[in-house]
């Protein structure tokens, strides 16, 4: 099966993106907006 395998950095930024936003939520319970654009460090580049 050959298919688009991802780059280890890649991966490993994932992962730690999704432990960022667990992470988020066992401290906040529900999550807004703009605490997930926090907690993933996304900026408003409006």
């Amino acid at each position: 099966m050959q298919g688009r395998a991802l780059g280890d950095d890649v991966l490993a930024e994932e992962i730690e993106l999704y432990g960022d936003l667990v992470v988020a939520a066992s401290e906040d319970g529900d999550l807004t907006q703009e605490r997930i654009d926090e907690a993933l460090g996304v900026t408003d580049q409006g």
